[in-house]
């Protein structure tokens, strides 16, 4: 594979849509790379369309989603490197056990099925869904406030409100119900197997100030997939929030995770 350039699938996660990769985006193309960011069905409008009409997205639900993706990525010809950032990263993680892409990445990967310790922050940073069961079924606005908290905490209040108008949108509050069940469900779209021999190279990028997904978590997650025959690697960046891939020295994360990648299908 080495002779030919992959494309990249990048995926968002919660309270996000594709518009959160910008940079990346361009970054990649400037290296040569093809790159995709696919929507969760739903989110594929701009963020003011969002905010004002929720209706696609309140009864959105993993499956679909992940299916939608599985579908994208069937129909790129070529060498894939599938990536993805909170939800996007446990989403990355289902369809490399689906035996898809020939590399991922998880970035802030949110946990999926099998994954037990999750710390304080990280339910505090789903409490605005959570809070309520009636929320499974409704698209649920976050603050400027609990954005800080949970995404942009490495920064001031004031460095965070222009990110957060930006970038933020209702969340699908039945994919946060959904992955907070996920231990609860045998059949929750968020199960993988662990030792499965056939998926493709994967590396999970942890941030240690992140609130959402703790480094504690992203480590466990590795632990896990660990148990593959497959090649498997964690890296963190020690001063990194969840929102890594657009603040300060996102270069720095976004360089490692396409270097780490092309390895592995230099190596194929």
């Amino acid at each position: 594979m080495a002779d030919q350039k992959a494309t990249v699938v990048l995926i968002h996660g919660l309270w996000m849509t594709p518009l959160s990769w910008e940079h990346w985006v361009e970054r990649y193309s400037a290296k040569g790379y093809g790159v995709e960011t696919p929507a969760w069905p739903g989110f594929d409008r701009p963020v003011e369309e969002i905010r004002a009409d929720t209706s696609e997205i309140e009864n959105l639900g993993l499956e679909e989603i992940i299916d939608h993706m599985e579908e994208v990525i069937e129909g790129i010809e070529g060498p894939t490197i599938i990536m993805g950032h909170s939800f996007g990263g446990a989403i990355a993680e289902v369809l490399l056990d689906r035996g898809l892409g020939d590399a991922g990445v998880g970035i802030d990967a949110a946990a999926v099925r099998g994954i037990t310790k999750l710390p304080i922050s990280t339910l505090r940073s789903a409490f605005p869904i959570l809070k309520s069961p009636a929320n499974g079924h409704r698209a649920v606005p976050i603050t400027a406030e609990q954005f800080h908290y949970a995404f942009t905490n490495t920064l001031t209040e004031e460095e965070s409100q222009p990110i957060y108008e930006r970038y933020s949108v209702p969340g699908a509050g039945r994919v946060l119900w959904q992955g907070a069940l996920a231990n609860f469900n045998p059949h929750s779209p968020l199960k993988v197997d662990f030792k499965n021999p056939d998926r493709a190279p994967q590396l999970l990028i942890g941030g240690g100030q992140d609130h959402v997904v703790p480094a504690s978590v992203t480590e466990q997650q590795a632990k896990k997939e660990g148990k593959a025959p497959a090649v498997t690697e964690i890296k963190e960046f020690p001063e990194r929030s969840h929102y890594t891939v657009g603040q300060e020295g996102w270069e720095e994360v976004a360089d490692y995770a396409i270097d780490w990648a092309q390895v592995q299908l230099d190596a194929a």
